[in-house]
């Protein structure tokens, strides 16, 4: 076998082994065998460039290359459905389909109403040819490459009887367990959470960066086929055949004949689809036939032989276990709900934050009591309510802490908060590796191989008692310990050396000082300068730096003083991290918003959302995180939510396109630099 023949029958065999595992969740092989026919693949390829093709299932990694969406106008507009809330609703909807095709039989197809981003793909020989989001219905964005990188979504169709050139289109989805990993990320980097895996799913797929798309493992479920030459004459037939050539079709899809069918799906799904592993918000009825679709046609923005069925807000009472309290990184004691386990939005929901004494006390939670448990904007289980009928005869108030449940500190109340926090922030356990843990996140100092269980190993190994001392590791040191080969070891080594190069403002924010976050940290060390500038500095002097008020320069003032943090920055500058800012960040790019507050929503084209951060930055103006009086006008991309939209008209802010605000920076073509309301 010939080196191209070699190829072509390696990306046929993994192309099939993604189908077993993705689509299919059957793989046939191990993992390792899988990367080895990857890695031999990859080599192939490298030795033989003449042979590259863009849908090798090694291009599913992604590109940094990916810059803007050209907008695609779709062939056959994409038109949203009509929705009921209730089965009678259904059931009219069905009445009028029996009328209007005068008591011709027919039958209904049952979907499950999957709750992602719309996506229309094209295919032509059997090849992936484009990738089209919904857009305004009539025209989209081109995210083909983007696309390519979401492993259940074939890139060359398996043998079948497909049509030469068709769409297919569905829904590209964030799993439930991806949405919570990528939160419980985001949460603990500071950046805002997704609101439901939908959002994020949209995010996701606008992103400029490909390699980061193919690191959050976005799904798809394929729900309606189109072409000029489609095997069956209905709908249900062709959704089976697009199964077998390689897309993932929901197995929830039914083929119904009566009103009493569709009711009984309805009773069903409304209780089962808590446990599928995606989001939905409710069900699709489609006439099966394509004759009969054609001849229903549609209103002026849905078909008539389709109907959305819209589920109610998901709730549920369980009994309360017990009330535990958690020390944070930053001390804050937080008590937190343990339930007994309950189904909720597609995951089961055993705990659930109080937040804090006075929430807790506004509940008046009794031990024993049968709590209310929702998942807010689908996202984080919170309690809502007691189910006080429910109450144990003699309860006893559930009462908040006085001391910290690790280190038996007596608590302090913040002034003018809610929290109660531990004092002892040296001598803590989950305080010390918290700040360990937050020192080597990706967004920090991106230490690959140290999370909370490997931080918490450091800690209790006596190797690493604060941050100054992961620079004292070796490879030796980390081998020996449980749970650490020398691989992870080596990996660790190879990160906290890549650290050194860290840019001097994810330095400041990875110490871990009280009220410093990432945008803060960025204005400080563009500000100061250096670390030995910022320990020099007066109180006064610290308040002067642009959003850095009383509170924030207090924090800063202390913890530089603080023994164990001027030991840790010794340590660091022994070991020769950056603690001072490139020649080039001190060069203000200009000062077109001088003074401006800008908050950023949407998706963008020329620039990332981090990117449009760091430019505000540089040019004056200062990045918020939600619309106020004090505002100066919102940066708008594609999606930018109705709810913001309104508060915008209400307040009287203006809302700048991103071709406007380039033109606005001296950016972009054009010279109008006015702000407009719109």
């Amino acid at each position: 076998m010939d080196a191209k023949e070699k190829i072509e029958s390696l990306r046929r065999e993994i192309n099939r082994h993604n189908h077993n595992y993705y689509v299919l969740n059957s793989p046939e092989i191990s993992d390792l065998d899988f990367d080895m026919m990857l890695k031999e693949l990859e080599r192939l390829e490298a030795e033989h460039p003449e042979y590259a093709d863009d849908l090798s299932p090694t291009r599913r990694v992604g590109s940094d290359l990916t810059k803007g969406f050209e907008h695609v106008v779709h062939e056959r507009p994409m038109m949203s459905l009509s929705n009921t809330y209730s089965i009678d609703e259904v059931d009219e909807w069905a009445r009028r389909i029996d009328k209007a095709l005068d008591g011709e039989q027919y039958s209904i197809v049952g979907e499950m109403k999957f709750d992602g981003t719309s996506i229309s793909i094209t295919y032509r020989h059997g090849r992936m040819v484009r990738a089209v989001t919904r857009g305004d219905g009539t025209q989209g964005d081109d995210v083909t490459a983007n696309v390519k990188t979401i492993r259940s979504i074939p890139l060359e169709l398996l043998p079948g009887d497909w049509p030469d050139e068709f769409e297919i289109r569905g829904e590209i989805l964030m799993p439930w367990k991806v949405f919570e990993r990528l939160n419980a990320e985001r949460a603990y980097n500071e950046e805002p959470l997704f609101a439901n895996p939908r959002n994020a799913a949209s995010g996701t797929l606008k992103m400029q960066d490909s390699r980061e798309v193919a690191r959050r493992h976005l799904d798809a479920r394929f729900y309606y086929l189109l072409s000029d030459n489609l095997p069956y004459d209905n709908h249900y037939e062709n959704m089976l055949a697009a199964s077998h050539w390689g897309f993932k079709v929901s197995k929830a899809m039914s083929l119904m004949h009566s009103l009493e069918d569709i009711d009984r799906y309805i009773e069903y799904w409304d209780e089962h689809r808590k446990t599928l592993p995606v989001a939905t918000d409710g069900l699709v009825f489609k006439v099966n036939s394509l004759r009969q679709q054609l001849n229903l046609g549609f209103t002026a923005k849905s078909p008539r032989w389709a109907v959305a069925f819209k589920f109610n807000p998901e709730r549920a009472c369980t009994p309360l276990r017990f009330v535990s309290f958690e020390t944070g990184r930053m001390g804050i004691v937080t008590p937190v709900a343990n339930l007994e386990p309950v189904q909720l939005s597609g995951t089961v929901v055993k705990r659930a934050s109080l937040h804090n004494d006075d929430i807790m006390r506004e509940l008046d939670i009794h031990e024993g009591d049968s709590l209310y448990v929702e998942k807010a904007g689908e996202i984080i289980p919170q309690i809502t309510g007691v189910e006080k009928s429910l109450r144990p005869e003699g309860a006893k108030a559930v009462e908040f802490v006085k001391t910290c449940p690790e280190c038996g500190t007596p608590l302090q109340r913040i002034f003018g908060e809610a929290a109660w926090c531990c004092p002892n922030k040296y001598g803590c356990r989950p305080q010390i590796t918290g700040r360990i843990e937050h020192f080597c996140a990706r967004r920090m100092m991106n230490i690959d191989g140290i999370g909370e269980e490997t931080a918490e190993l450091l800690y209790a190994s006596g190797l690493v008692e604060r941050i100054g001392q992961l620079y004292d590791l070796t490879e030796e040191r980390l081998a020996a310990l449980d749970r650490v080969g020398p691989k992870t070891a080596a990996r660790i080594i190879k990160g906290i050396e890549d650290s050194k190069q860290v840019p001097f403002e994810r330095v400041i924010y990875a110490l871990s000082i009280p009220n410093v976050g990432e945008t803060t940290a960025k204005r400080i060390a563009r500000a100061v300068g250096s670390m030995d500038v910022l320990q020099a500095m007066t109180l006064e002097q610290l308040t002067a730096i642009p959003d850095v008020g009383p509170i924030i320069a207090r924090c800063i003032h202390d913890f530089l003083r603080e023994p164990v943090n001027a030991d840790n920055i010794e340590a660091l500058r022994r070991a020769g991290v950056r603690l001072e800012v490139d020649t080039d960040m001190m060069k203000a790019a200009g000062n077109a918003l001088e003074g401006k507050s800008v908050v950023i929503s949407g998706t963008f084209s020329h620039h990332s959302r981090d990117e449009y951060k760091d430019i505000i930055m540089a040019h004056g103006g200062k990045n918020t995180g939600s619309i106020s009086k004090k505002t100066s006008f919102v940066l708008a991309g594609e999606n930018m939510g109705p709810a913001k939209r309104e508060k915008c008209a209400e307040l009287g802010i203006p809302i700048l396109s991103e071709e406007e605000f380039l033109r606005l920076i001296g950016d972009g073509a054009g010279q109008d630099n006015t702000i407009d309301n719109n």
